[in-house]
């Protein structure tokens, strides 16, 4: 195989949500079908796809490139006035630059927004450490592209110098030849002012979808992002439709007459090296008593939480002193299973907020799963059933055999579960616990009334389209055709039908939005940023 000539650093997947239909799997495969050795994930303001791409490029022999394309807070430019935002690229190079985007991206969205964009500003950078990120300009879209596009070229070179000075080494001027206006003027400027400025360019080309036959369903997909219908001639046309995962041979042609700019995308690609640990369970510290271990102190509350329960169980004493053996010994067994295993923290923290929940008025279920197996979480209060009655097994829910993390189904009343998270967040810090992020995708139906909609096709129209594919959780458009024959006979006679399942097929299954789970809470041991960003 020949050597490669350019790595992709720039590239917006479906979970840049407003403006990306690239699934990773498929992205991840043609970099490797392409030859690159590398390939990087870039999306808009967030990393939500970091751990699934960063698996999926590993295993397919892809070295995974982490980034982000971020939004830079403008210069107020006068009373209540502000300059036009601008973007640049981060790239990692290493766990710190990982971790120092990870602030970053908090710190944008828990700060203040214009439009709704997470923002970071100049003095973020200014106020802390860089050397860990390397940074592209944003091309058109950064600041110095916006100047250089103005004819500006004093703001575009004090704006080059500044994020020179912020990142060390580490600042390239980007170079992109997608068909967007004045592409060859901006290629020429940006050239010109990175020889007076001795910056490397570096050659990137903006993914937004995979094939070039995909661009007209990536504009459905920001117009339903967006609000807009396809044929508005009003509705920003920001994109081309050179903007698909284009080779390395096309790449190499594009940019002929800049090689080094080429050359550079393998450079940057070398100097990330960025290892992501998986897979390994990092549970937060419980507080014990001063001179008390975790593992005693669990086996302490299970002995006296067990006390508690037999009482219940046996108000008789004579008859409680004879079952009591069979439940020590299986408290023992569990007590000891579990601290082997390194868990007893976990059982202590859940026990400790679902007894609070108790105390304090919220209703708790009596423990749904596995879990109902466990002694232990009997005795501390996690569940309310007695696994000896009912013949329920340890083993189903923890195996030293089958490692894998603890799992207790919880439920609280909906109206007092917000007190519980409350809590949680009192004992372990607001730094260290935060609820789960939620992304609802484009199912079957939904995505036909979308695409219907951005189609600009009549509501009753495409309701009643859409009440054709059958009532099936988890149903797809392809097994829906094959279930329903109305839908393609209606598709081999309806050119208005033919095109809203085409544009459908293609975004089925994309992630849409963005929410927050109801009731899944993550608690890190420290900062929930030494793990990864908090989204708002």
């Amino acid at each position: 195989m020949p050597p490669p000539v350019f790595v992709h650093l720039r590239l917006h997947s479906e979970y840049s949500i407003a403006d990306g239909m690239v699934r990773l799997d498929e992205a991840v495969a043609r970099a490797a079908g392409d030859g690159m050795p590398a390939l990087a994930l870039t999306d808009l303001a967030n990393l939500f796809g970091m751990v699934k791409f960063y698996s999926g490029a590993r295993g397919r022999g892809v070295k995974p490139i982490v980034g982000c394309d971020v939004w830079i807070a403008p210069a107020a430019t006068g009373e209540g006035e502000r300059d036009r935002p601008a973007r640049l690229l981060l790239l990692v190079k290493h766990r710190g630059g990982y971790l120092r985007l990870c602030e970053l991206l908090t710190q944008a969205y828990f700060g203040p927004r214009s439009r709704g964009r997470p923002e970071i500003s100049r003095a973020a950078f200014a106020n802390g450490d860089n050397s860990g990120l390397i940074a592209l300009s944003g091309a058109a879209l950064g600041d110095v592209g916006q100047s250089l596009l103005m004819g500006s070229s004093a703001p575009a070179e004090a704006a080059a110098r500044e994020w020179a000075r912020l990142f060390p080494d580490s600042f390239y001027i980007e170079l992109q030849r997608y068909g967007q206006p004045q592409a060859e003027q901006l290629v020429a400027a940006s050239v010109a002012l990175a020889a007076g400025l001795n910056l490397p360019v570096v050659a990137t080309h903006p993914v937004q979808f995979l094939e070039r036959d995909d661009f007209r369903a990536h504009e459905a997909r920001v117009c339903i992002a967006e609000g807009y219908v396809l044929a508005d001639p009003r509705r920003p046309r920001v994109f081309t439709e050179e903007q698909y995962f284009k080779s390395q041979a096309e790449m190499q042609a594009l940019f002929a007459d800049l090689p080094e700019a080429l050359e550079n995308s393998i450079e940057i690609a070398r100097r990330c090296n960025l290892s992501v640990e998986l897979g390994k369970n990092r549970l937060p510290q419980f507080p014990v008593p001063e001179g008390v271990t975790l593992d005693d102190y669990l086996t302490q509350q299970a002995e006296a939480g067990l006390a508690q329960r037999l009482a219940q169980l046996f108000p008789d004493a004579a008859e409680r002193e004879e079952r009591r053996p069979e439940y020590a010994a299986r408290l023992a067994f569990e007590c000891k299973t579990i601290q082997q295993m390194g868990f007893p923290g976990y059982f202590l923290i859940v026990a400790d907020f679902i007894n609070w929940a108790k105390q304090n008025g919220v209703p708790v279920g009596p423990g749904r799963g596995s879990g109902a197996g466990s002694l232990v979480a009997y005795s501390l209060g996690i569940t309310d059933l007695d696994p000896l009655r009912y013949g329920l097994l340890f083993e189903r829910f923890l195996n030293p055999e089958r490692v894998s993390m603890p799992d207790f189904d919880v439920d609280f009343y909906q109206e007092g579960r917000d007190r519980v998270i409350d809590y949680v967040k009192r004992s372990y810090g607001n730094h260290a616990v935060s609820q789960i992020v939620t992304f609802g995708t484009m199912a079957a139906k939904a995505v036909i009334r979308d695409v219907g909609r951005v189609l600009d096709l009549g509501f009753n129209f495409v309701d009643q389209f859409a009440k054709l594919i059958p009532n099936e959780l988890g149903i797809t458009l392809k097994d829906a055709r094959v279930k329903e024959p109305a839908i393609d006979e209606r598709a081999g006679r309806e050119e208005e039908i033919r095109q809203l399942l085409e544009l459908a097929e293609k975004l089925e299954g994309l992630t849409r939005n963005v929410g927050m789970h109801a009731g899944g809470v993550l608690i890190a041991p420290g900062k929930l940023t030494d793990f990864c960003p908090l989204y708002s």
